[in-house]
């Protein structure tokens, strides 16, 4: 196996844009760090009212439990009666937009950004996340850049969606296959 001459200069990902003036980055971490990754706050429609302060569209009846991670909020859209559990991390550095009744268990993760493994320094990629009405990702769950959990769709405890999922199926497993159809009583 020949080795190549590393070049770390070659690192640039110069392209990437946080989608907001570094001043409000900075008010949205120390907002992120005092109200929502903070066990100790549970009001809930003050929760709802800072992320759409900060840009994000969040619908009706929304549910945000504490130590709730959230990147950036304008890139982040939550519909109707969603449930974000206690201890997920939305790692948005695209846009994450999430249904209607979706449920986002405890520890689960939805990473939007990646790394090329194939280049020496690591290039950054991203990819929208889209869970559509009435997905459940179970806890302790990665949603992967780039996948879009279909209607319905649940993803298990403790697998990982790399490819998308269909309407009405269950999937289990890193990385996630499908099991069984969803049967809605």
């Amino acid at each position: 196996m020949s080795k190549k001459e590393v070049n770390y200069s070659q690192f640039n990902n110069s392209w990437f844009k946080r989608g907001a003036t570094p001043i409000k980055v900075m008010l949205w971490y120390l907002t992120n760090l005092l109200f929502f990754k903070n066990g100790f706050f549970p009001f809930m429609s003050f929760k709802r009212f800072l992320l759409r302060l900060y840009g994000a569209k969040i619908g009706k009846g929304v549910i945000i439990k504490p130590n709730v991670n959230i990147k950036y909020p304008w890139r982040l859209e939550i519909g109707d009666y969603s449930w974000i559990g206690e201890n997920v991390w939305i790692d948005n550095l695209d846009r994450v937009i999430i249904g209607k009744h979706v449920c986002v268990s405890q520890g689960a993760m939805l990473l939007t950004g990646n790394h090329d493994f194939k280049k020496v320094a690591f290039d950054l990629f991203v990819g929208q996340i889209t869970l559509e009405d009435g997905v459940w990702i179970g806890a302790k769950s990665i949603v992967s850049s780039g996948v879009t959990c279909k209607s319905h769709s649940i993803l298990t405890v403790m697998s990982a969606a790399t490819k998308d999922l269909d309407a009405y199926f269950i999937y289990q497993g890193v990385p996630a296959v499908k099991v069984k159809e969803r049967v809605i009583e």
